[in-house]
């Protein structure tokens, strides 16, 4: 296997790609050596190298410390929203639908995938609940099975604080993920958000 091959193999690894997208892509880079291999070369370097997970929600920042959203003072500090990932959190900031701070688990619980509560960032969310001043939380995890089952294990694990956990309203598709809502429906699905009930 030469070196073009595992360039291939590489780039058909990414979500949403394939082997002959893999082929594709590959060649178009190494036809634009110096306009777009280049480039991409020195990006990725630059963001192996100062990118991190902000210590307090998991967020990528490439700030010092905190990222930008724990940062800023003008955010809802009683109000925490539970996400999967970072793809998430872009959502439903490209929605504008929520003003307060984030938390981000790392995944959802899965037991054919091996994902049990020790592989998520779950110990550092309940400590924010129990250290900050946190009022409400909200689990934006998809709709899926593996979310569902996730949002049940969170909300009992919060039943000792008297805090309001609440999800996304069923206006999301059942099967679907928070990533894909375009803004109109996550922003309905945010406004219509009901309590968890025992």
């Amino acid at each position: 296997m030469d070196d073009l091959d595992i360039l291939i193999q590489r780039i058909a690894r990414l979500p949403g790609l394939g082997p002959r997208s893999a082929q594709r892509i590959s060649l178009h880079l190494l036809k634009k050596k110096e306009q777009e291999l280049v480039p991409l070369q020195l990006a990725l370097a630059q963001v192996i190298e100062i990118v991190h997970t902000c210590p307090k929600c998991g967020a990528f920042t490439t700030e010092k410390d905190l990222c930008t959203i724990c940062q800023d003072f003008k955010r809802d500090k009683a109000h925490l929203c539970v996400v999967e990932d970072m793809a998430d959190l872009w959502a439903i900031e490209r929605a504008h639908c929520f003003r307060g701070q984030y938390h981000i688990l790392g995944g959802v619980l899965s037991a054919l995938d091996g994902v049990g509560p020790e592989e998520l960032h779950l110990a550092p969310l309940i400590m924010r609940c129990q250290e900050e001043a946190v009022e409400e939380v909200i689990l934006a995890l998809g709709a899926t099975l593996e979310g569902q089952t996730t949002i049940h294990y969170i909300k009992a694990q919060l039943t000792p604080f008297s805090i309001r956990v609440s999800v996304l309203a069923r206006g999301m598709p059942i099967g679907g993920e928070v990533d894909y809502l375009d803004e109109g429906t996550l922003n309905t699905a945010f406004q219509a958000r009901l309590a968890l009930e025992d």
